[in-house]
C-alpha cells in the first residue's frame, strides 16, 4: 500500500495519534522565544491544520500542504470554523521540483522524520531550501533516537542527531538542535529533537 493510501486510511479511521486538535505548545514556545516574526509560512505535512490555523491567528500568512486529501479536507473545515484564511492544498512535498523561494518560515511536525531512506531525507531538506528565501528559517520536530527502544507502531520514527545533520547540512545552518518531548495526548510523550535551521546563502551540492 502506498504511503498516501496508508495515511488516508488512518485519517478515515481516526487512527492519528499525532493529531492534537490544538496548536503544538513547542511551536508556540519557539515562535515566541526565537523572535520569529509573522511572515509568509509553509507548513509541510499540515494534517488537519491546527498549527496552521494558530499561525494564521497570529498574523502569519500560511500555506499548508499534505498528501492526504482527507487531512486537507478536515483542515479547510477547521480554518472556516476559526474564521482564518489558510491556503491548504494537496501536495507531495518530496516530489516538488524547482520551486520559487517565496517563503520566509517553514515548519514541519513529524514529516521530515517519516522518511526512512537517507536519500529521501536529503531530498526533503533540499526542497525545503528551495522553498525558502535567503536567510529563511526551518523548524522541524523530529523523533529522537535517544528514546527508549519500542515498537515503531507505538510512537514516531526515531532519528539520530547525525542522521539529521547529514541530511540538512548542505542546505541549512543549524541554529539549535535541542532534545525535548513531543507535545502529545499520550501519558508518556516520546522524545523529540527540536531543530531550528537557517537557509544557507549558497546551497552546497548534496
Amino acid at each position: 500500500m502506498s504511503r498516501k493510501k496508508i495515511f488516508n486510511e488512518r485519517y478515515k479511521t481516526d487512527n492519528t495519534p499525532w493529531e492534537l486538535e490544538r496548536p503544538d505548545s513547542n511551536l508556540i514556545n519557539i515562535i515566541k522565544t526565537s523572535n520569529i516574526q509573522p511572515c509568509k509560512t509553509l507548513e509541510i505535512g499540515c494534517g488537519t491544520g491546527s498549527n496552521a490555523v494558530w499561525l494564521s491567528q497570529n498574523k502569519f500568512k500560511v500555506t499548508g500542504v499534505d498528501f492526504s486529501s482527507l487531512a486537507i479536507e478536515k483542515a479547510r473545515k477547521k480554518a472556516v470554523k476559526y474564521g482564518v484564511e489558510v491556503d491548504f492544498h494537496i501536495s507531495d512535498f518530496l516530489k516538488q521540483k524547482n520551486s520559487a523561494p517565496e517563503f520566509e518560515f517553514l515548519f514541519d511536525r513529524g514529516c521530515f522524520h517519516s522518511f526512512d531512506n537517507r536519500k529521501e531525507r536529503k531530498i526533503f531538506a533540499k526542497n525545503a531550501g528551495m522553498h525558502l528565501k535567503e536567510h529563511g528559517m526551518w523548524l522541524s520536530f523530529i523523533g529522537n533516537a535517544d528514546d527508549k527502544p519500542r515498537e515503531q507502531s507505538l510512537g514516531p520514527p526515531m532519528r539520530s542527531a547525525l542522521e539529521i545533520i547529514t541530511a540538512v547540512e548542505p542546505y541549512f545552518k543549524i541554529v539549535s538542535l535541542i532534545s525535548g518531548k513531543f507535545d502529545s495526548n499520550r501519558e508518556k510523550p516520546a522524545l523529540c529533537w527540536k531543530c531550528l535551521m537557517k537557509k544557507r546563502r549558497i546551497l552546497k551540492n548534496g
